[in-house]
């Protein structure tokens, strides 16, 4: 195997991209290829860039909202209490069986 079989190889850039644990990787690219500015570590999972003294900040994890902490966001508590009237008049409106 080799260039015989493969044929030749295109010219490559080595790019060394960094991450905010100090996991440094490097990365081959096609010469004419456009290097992207970040690159996932794959050691770690966070982002890394390419200046060794200022990597990516990881990305801030949002804690998990539940359905009811979004409603709350929309809603004020006298709109939960209006809709919660309404509600309840349309429950004891109906026919009891």
């Amino acid at each position: 195997m080799g260039e015989t079989v493969r044929g030749d190889l295109e010219a490559r850039v080595l790019v060394t991209f960094y991450c905010s644990n100090g996991h440094a990787e490097a990365h081959a690219f096609a010469q004419d290829a456009e290097v992207p500015d970040e690159w996932d570590c794959p050691k770690c999972g966070l982002p890394a860039g390419q200046d060794p003294d200022n990597p990516p900040p990881a990305p801030k994890v949002e804690p998990y909202k539940t359905h009811l902490a979004y409603v709350k966001e929309r809603r004020s508590d006298d709109d939960g209490a209006q809709i919660l009237s309404e509600a309840l008049d349309a429950l004891r409106s109906r026919p009891q069986f």
